[in-house]
């Protein structure tokens, strides 16, 4: 298969539906697998009582708000490589430097986030969380920040598989990684199979060594896939292209931290619930982690979209760019809304699948967990809607504008209406998990809305 054979040009709408879907539905599916690396955690902590699942919770939620920001930073070789592609379809050179530089980047990040990280007992207990979760939550991220760099690594080599339009390798590793982590993670957390009995610590320590093991298995496949081998992606490692560098952290930035404001109010709103007892955070963890579920599918969708509206623009292709952008945001929003008929309909049964429901001592968590979802049912819509947009986006390489657009939405908003809410009106989570939804509503419409004028405001001429 020579380079040129792999990029798709469908020439009408139920053409760019089925290219769409090619790419998008193994990037759901390995986002759905790197879910479900999490949500084993949070089943297998769940076993050991609510306050290990609220000190796995709180250090979950650290260490993603910097895992985040990565991810975003090293988001920026996706469009890059298919503007690239677009532009000259058997491009080696330019996409390997890309590659390279993005490596770069990520053994930065991963450096400062451990020094950072270092210090994780200290930050929560900054944030005013009990002593005793703050103790358990810093061992877990103090495991689990060492797979950082592996994970942000192996993100590098996933974004150029589907760039090129092969993430099928990435899929296969994917759900590789979650037998490895259930199997080690049960070991590690209760001392089975051989291994340490290491409670919450053994979860961070287990997630780490399977990052690395993905990592790894990419490298293999990247180095001697006939596809993928003619990039020679780790020749002249050392070789510096300051100019393309520059161009990945201008664009990736601005991703990086739009990301990160979704995220983090996230990650605020756990540790507000943290002030409001253990019980919130509880529930907090089981409704964000079916809500985040959901979510990896529109996310996949706006990933493929990134791809097929950058492998337009590359091409100077303004109708190309329309059908790919629109196409992706029908599937992603149709799809949330069947989630969110689904969540109205059971949320209780959906619950019971991560806590025991007739066990008392889960009464209150329980309860809580399900109201949480009947408000996820509601913003499940405006969730899909907002990623996928961001993704269209990301395809012309509009970052910026749509970063201030998150700032805006998530925080003046989202995190407005849910601490005034939550605190003084006195509506406790409940009213937390109003403000989010309100703050997801606001960045799609204002997302939407530039994705209509991106001709008018001249996005396609750069």
């Amino acid at each position: 298969m020579n380079s040129g054979e792999s990029i798709r040009r469908p020439t009408g709408w139920r053409g760019e539906a089925r290219a769409t879907l090619a790419l998008a539905t193994p990037l759901v599916l390995s986002n759905l697998a790197q879910a479900m690396i999490a949500t084993t955690d949070v089943l297998l902590l769940g076993r050991l009582g609510p306050d290990a699942l609220a000190a796995g919770a709180l250090g979950v939620n650290l260490v993603n708000a910097f895992l985040i920001f990565g991810i975003g930073l090293i988001t920026a070789v996706s469009p890059m490589i298919a503007r690239e592609i677009g532009r000259k379809p058997h491009s080696v050179r330019d996409v390997r430097r890309t590659v390279r530089q993005a490596m770069w980047s990520a053994a930065l990040l991963a450096l400062l986030f451990w020094v950072i990280l270092a210090f994780a007992r200290p930050i929560f207990g900054l944030l005013d969380q009990d002593p005793a979760l703050a103790r358990e939550a810093a061992a877990f991220t103090h495991m689990m920040m060492w797979g950082m760099l592996p994970f942000f690594l192996f993100l590098v080599l996933r974004w150029f598989m589907a760039a090129l339009e092969m993430p099928n390798w990435a899929l296969v590793i994917g759900a590789g990684t979650v037998v490895v982590n259930a199997v080690l993670n049960y070991g590690l957390i209760f001392g089975r199979l051989g291994l340490p009995a290491m409670g919450v610590a053994g979860a961070g320590l287990g997630s780490a060594i399977t990052n690395l093991l993905g990592f790894l298995a990419a490298v293999i496949v990247v180095s001697v896939h006939p596809r993928f081998r003619r990039y020679r992606l780790f020749g002249r490692f050392w070789n510096a292209d300051w100019p393309r560098l520059l161009e990945l952290w201008r664009l990736g930035l601005p991703i990086a931290m739009t990301l990160g404001f979704e995220v983090t109010v996230f990650n605020a709103a756990i540790f507000l619930m943290g002030l409001i007892g253990t019980a919130e955070i509880a529930a907090h963890a089981i409704a964000i982690q079916i809500a985040a579920l959901s979510f990896m599918v529109p996310l996949g969708i706006g990933q493929a979209a990134t791809v097929r509206v950058g492998l337009a623009f590359g091409r100077r292709d303004p109708a190309g760019i329309a059908r790919a952008g629109w196409t992706a945001y029908g599937l992603g929003t149709g799809f949330m809304c069947v989630m969110a008929l689904i969540l109205l309909v059971a949320p209780r049964p959906i619950v019971g699948l991560f806590i025991d429901l007739t066990d008392p001592t889960n009464a209150r968590v329980a309860t809580l967990a399900v109201h949480f979802l009947l408000i996820a049912a509601i913003f499940q819509i405006v969730d899909g809607a907002q990623t996928v947009t961001a993704g269209m986006l990301r395809g012309i390489h509009d970052t910026r504008v749509p970063m201030l657009f998150a700032l805006f939405g998530y925080w003046a908003i989202g995190m407005g209406v849910g601490a005034g809410l939550g605190f003084g009106a006195g509506m406790g989570g409940i009213g937390i998990w109003i403000g989010l939804a309100s703050g997801l509503a606001v960045v799609a419409v204002l997302m939407t809305w530039r994705w209509m004028r991106r001709e008018r405001l001249g996005l396609l001429a750069r």
